[in-house]
């Protein structure tokens, strides 16, 4: 983060859950108000850029960018990029196609590799949670629906076709459940070439050392012409953290965890106050 606050930053970058979308009892339920549609769409309309960044997949995170004047979408915390949301849909994102899209940036590992470390991480700790995300598609040896009702998921055994039902091409990253007993031994199994990252203190996710918020948010930067020190980054999650660093001004909502809300320049309020709406409104005036 620079020292000298932008007056009127170019480019404004949310997170989802937790910052622009308000809480739900279910997963399947939070929701952006209509508020801070109105309020994104004004500033679209005065001359700020806007992106999505969150750790949610095209089948979960595309509804949000399609209710939302977007210049680009940054999807699975880093791994799927989108510079053309206007022209996109479910199936152009999720395609074998993507990875000959100019306008998606996929940054993820071979499938193969996926697998490999999958059967390695069993074998070493037999019954956890774990699995591929894929072209949307989730690759697990459990019901995903424990944690989402909607997602499409294929039991598997870490075979690549045909032995196994997991596609040749790129692998969007690995999640796992662990149960908080096996943290401690869970990562020093995690391979050198991928880096962890842990969203809502419950999901692992291994992915591509370049597949993150902050990294996309770099790639944002260059590809609208936005210099950094004219960006703003809303967070809540630990895996904003340095996407909100790298930023003009990093701005925590009031219910973020603890070591972003110290790292912040500014704090707005919660999202289920429209803390990013709030925020973006006291500009427009």
């Amino acid at each position: 983060m620079t020292d000298t606050p932008t007056n009127k930053p170019k480019l404004l970058v949310a997170d989802l859950d937790g910052t622009l979308l308000h809480d739900a009892a279910v997963f399947e339920n939070r929701s952006i108000t209509q508020r801070s549609i109105k309020v994104i769409e004004q500033a679209h309309e005065a001359g700020y850029q806007f992106a999505i960044a969150t750790a949610r997949p095209v089948s979960t995170g595309l509804r949000f960018a399609q209710m939302l004047p977007v210049d680009a979408v940054i999807y699975l915390n880093g791994a799927l990029i989108d510079f053309d949301p206007a022209h996109s849909d479910f199936k152009s994102l999720t395609s074998a196609s993507a990875d000959d899209n100019p306008n998606l940036v996929k940054v993820g590992f071979p499938s193969q590799r996926a697998c490999e470390v999958c059967l390695q991480l069993l074998q070493a700790m037999p019954g956890l949670q774990l699995g591929i995300v894929m072209n949307d598609v989730r690759y697990t040896n459990f019901d995903v629906r424990k944690y989402w009702k909607t997602q499409a998921f294929q039991y598997t055994n870490f075979q690549i076709e045909p032995n196994g039902n997991v596609p040749q091409g790129t692998a969007d990253k690995i999640t796992i459940f662990p149960e908080q007993d096996q943290w401690e031994a869970l990562r020093p199994l995690v391979p050198d070439d991928f880096s962890i990252s842990i969203s809502e203190g419950v999901m692992w996710m291994l992915m591509n050392p370049q597949a993150s918020k902050e990294h996309a948010f770099s790639m944002l930067c260059e590809r609208l012409g936005v210099p950094v020190e004219d960006t703003v980054a809303f967070g809540d999650d630990l895996i904003d953290i340095n996407m909100m660093r790298a930023a003009g001004r990093g701005v925590a909502v009031a219910n973020a965890n603890p070591q972003v809300l110290e790292i912040a320049d500014e704090v707005c309020p919660a999202n289920n106050d429209d803390g990013v709406a709030q925020w973006i409104e006291a500009r427009l005036q």
